[in-house]
């Protein structure tokens, strides 16, 4: 009787570490926090927001700014284009993956649109620069969010 006790709490702890992997395989693990596609979805849903938000007072900005109707304008308007473009992708790469691990090289490109995003606004010296200049500091505390848990290099202010 000991002897069937002992293969059925081996077969628990079998079954239990099994479970143990399998739900560590469906999760991940990025600066020793555990993050599961749920927890990693509603970051990328923040990026998104954030970064239409900041859209919209980029254009403002730059329709009411000396730089309205030239060039300029419209290579800054192309790369924060570039940027929602790359978070568009993120988001259907994302959505098709099993884990969140896998949109990882998805989320580098996002952070390489984003760098160059960030040293626009870095140098700008418009008008109402630092309506743009808020507004960009939550997009990049969000991307920064989103590089730290896929360990990416981070956004510097």
């Amino acid at each position: 009787m000991q002897r069937v006790y002992k293969i059925f709490l081996l077969g628990l702890l079998v079954f239990g570490l099994l479970a143990v992997a399998q739900q560590g395989h469906a999760q991940g693990t990025a600066g020793g926090r555990y993050y599961t596609k749920a927890d990693v979805e509603r970051i990328i849903k923040r990026v998104e927001e954030s970064s239409d938000s900041f859209r919209k007072v980029m254009d403002k900005t730059l329709d009411r700014s000396a730089l309205d109707g030239t060039n300029r304008e419209d290579n800054i308007n192309q790369q924060v284009k570039e940027l929602e473009n790359a978070l568009d992708k993120l988001r259907k790469d994302f959505d098709r993956a099993n884990t969140w691990e896998e949109t990882r090289e998805q989320v580098q490109r996002v952070m390489n649109e984003a760098d160059e995003v960030n040293a626009i606004v870095r140098r700008g010296r418009w008008r109402r620069g630092g309506v743009v200049k808020r507004e960009w500091a939550m997009v990049r505390s969000d991307l920064n969010k989103l590089a730290g848990v896929y360990n990416l290099r981070l956004l510097i202010p």
